[in-house]
């Protein structure tokens, strides 16, 4: 029998079951695959050789928790590892029991260091997937150094600057990886959604990782521009002293997002790696204004959309109308529709199938030495 591929997938956010799905498709139909995630309802079809095990979450708390041992301090090789938590308990034992009994070749994990450190604990290669963010510290070190491989869904030239060779020699970039890069023409785009087509039309996204963008600074930009037709889509912040134009209108969660993209004349969106692919897939011009994430992961991403100059960025909102004009008068001028969708890759799916058997069998090849006897005293004490 092939041997399984294990995949824990963070369930904050839409991007990591997306991707997970995509993957699970582009697999040989002989490779199983054990999701383990703590929701079971975020994930798009699966394949049938796909199971998936719902565990409790690893960073919300059940009710059940005691609070008596904080005055522990939490090593740095660790970022989310509280003590007396029994959820965590059930769901590390889940994992690890897996291992045990599947003998997996593979565990991918999209992400936690936690994950991918028990992963390689329990004799268990990894892969691990990179996102952008200052990410230096030792609990990311240890995921990333103890990897078999690295998986970037997006294209090779977002690297960040820091990271070296060796670490670049090891991961797989795969821009567009579980989005829907297909983009319909503008024009029925806009039929769909309800706008004109003479209307120029600016599209202000947020994703779902995060409570969205600020509902005054949006009124501002309205008012500066008031022959467009603003619309948004996903989380709005409410603000009780915005005074908003009639020229903005909220439609919050849709799920036609890409319509919305492709019928936009300019996009302002945050830059979570979702958002980002739908846009460069659209090659439409994009002011991006980064979201807080932990370890600056927006922000991070963001500067390097800007070095590869594909999106024009904003570390905030615009807060007047005439820094309104100048972000937008920018991210117009300095559109590069050719440049954005060369970060799209045809395949990227496949790509990574590809990547994760030619890993799996590195690691586990088919004809395996056969090792003599070890003596006890060569054994290393412990």
């Amino acid at each position: 029998m092939t041997r399984p591929f294990g995949y824990f997938v963070h369930h904050q956010g839409r991007g990591h079951a997306e991707r997970c799905a995509a993957i699970a498709h582009a697999l040989p139909v002989e490779r199983p695959l054990t999701i383990f995630s703590a929701r079971d309802d975020i994930f798009p079809t699966l394949p049938p050789q796909v199971n998936v095990v719902r565990i409790p979450s690893l960073f919300e708390p059940c009710g059940d928790e005691v609070a008596t041992a904080d005055w522990v301090p939490t090593p740095s090789t660790l970022h989310c590892a509280p003590l007396g938590w029994p959820g965590i308990r059930t769901a590390m034992a889940a994992m690890t029991q897996w291992f045990a009994d599947a003998d997996p070749a593979l565990m991918i994990c999209d992400v936690s260091a936690e994950v991918a450190q028990l992963a390689r604990i329990c004799s268990v290669p990894h892969v691990k997937v990179l996102q952008h963010g200052d990410r230096s510290d030792a609990g990311h070190r240890a995921a990333y150094d103890g990897a078999a491989g690295l998986l970037a869904p997006f294209h090779a030239d977002l690297a960040q600057p820091e990271w070296d060779g060796a670490m670049l020699s090891r991961t797989c970039f795969a821009g567009g990886l579980g989005v829907d890069t297909r983009i319909p023409e503008r024009e029925l785009a806009r039929q769909r959604i309800g706008v004109a087509a003479d209307e120029e039309m600016i599209l202000v996204m947020a994703g779902g990782g995060g409570s969205g963008f600020a509902q005054a600074p949006l009124g501002v930009g309205a008012r500066s521009r008031p022959a467009a037709r603003w619309i948004t889509i996903g989380p709005v912040v409410r603000d009780w002293h915005a005074t908003e134009p009639a020229n903005i209108e909220h439609r919050g969660w849709v799920d036609d997002a890409t319509d919305y993209v492709a019928a936009a004349d300019l996009v302002i969106a945050s830059t979570g790696n979702t958002t980002c692919q739908q846009i460069l897939a659209a090659a439409r011009p994009w002011l991006a204004v980064p979201e807080w994430r932990y370890f600056d992961e927006q922000h991070r991403k963001a500067q390097a959309l800007a070095a590869a100059g594909v999106a024009r960025v904003r570390p905030y909102l615009p807060s007047s109308a005439g820094a309104w004009g100048h972000a937008i008068d920018e991210a117009l001028a300095m559109h590069r529709p050719a440049r954005q969708q060369a970060m799209i890759a045809d395949a990227p799916a496949a790509d990574v199938a590809r990547w994760l058997e030619e890993l799996a069998a590195r690691l586990w090849p088919t004809v395996r030495p056969v090792a003599g006897p070890v003596a006890t005293d060569q054994l290393p004490s412990i």
